[in-house]
């Protein structure tokens, strides 16, 4: 599991094997099972999790009830409340498995120690910050202004093993459809 994180981390800056013990060393391991909360609603989000195994989701509920689905994260991805992590306050957002799963996760404290101290680990850090927030750019352009089955195409080419692993009630409401809309999406007539 901590090469899964090495490589990762070195698909951006190399590091020497006393380094990667060092960064290592500012990580804790944890598994949840299928369905176990990572960070729940009005909880502090202490912690940004890389995922070694599992399918999580970042989600939220309305005013009606309705549940909105921000991020599913597979292996080798991050999740959290993003904004409540780095802000350390409550979280706005749930996070929860849809797989049992396993992860490394860092506080705030650690990963701002890293980046203080290691210059490669503040440019990763740097660099997965910002292909975040030029996905997530990307996911609400996508919502504004692409029709059902083109936000539907979309997922299918950035993320093709999703289908077979999220239950498609989630799916369509990642895409912000209803769940016959995407079964009409998904059936060999479309």
């Amino acid at each position: 599991m901590s090469q899964q994180l090495r490589a990762h981390i070195e698909e951006i800056v190399q590091l020497t094997n006393e380094e990667f013990e060092y960064v290592l060393s500012h990580f804790a391991y944890r598994k949840f099972l299928k369905n176990q909360y990572v960070i729940q609603n009005g909880d502090y989000a202490r912690y940004d999790y890389f995922v070694i195994s599992g399918l999580l989701k970042s989600w939220d509920i309305d005013d009606k009830g309705k549940t909105h689905i921000v991020l599913f994260a597979t292996e080798n991805w991050w999740i959290s409340d993003t904004s409540a992590f780095h802000g350390q306050t409550l979280a706005t957002l749930n996070v929860d498995c849809l797989e049992n799963s396993e992860t490394l996760y860092i506080s705030l404290e650690n990963k701002e120690k890293l980046c203080l101290e290691m210059r490669k680990m503040e440019y990763f850090f740097r660099k997965k910050t910002t292909s975040g927030y030029i996905a997530l750019q990307k996911r609400i352009l996508s919502l504004i202004s692409f029709n059902a089955k083109q936000r539907f195409e979309y997922l299918i080419q950035q993320y093709p093993d999703l289908l077979q692993r999220v239950p498609k009630n989630l799916i369509a409401s990642y895409l912000g459809i209803s769940r016959e809309t995407l079964s009409r999406l998904t059936s060999p007539s479309a």
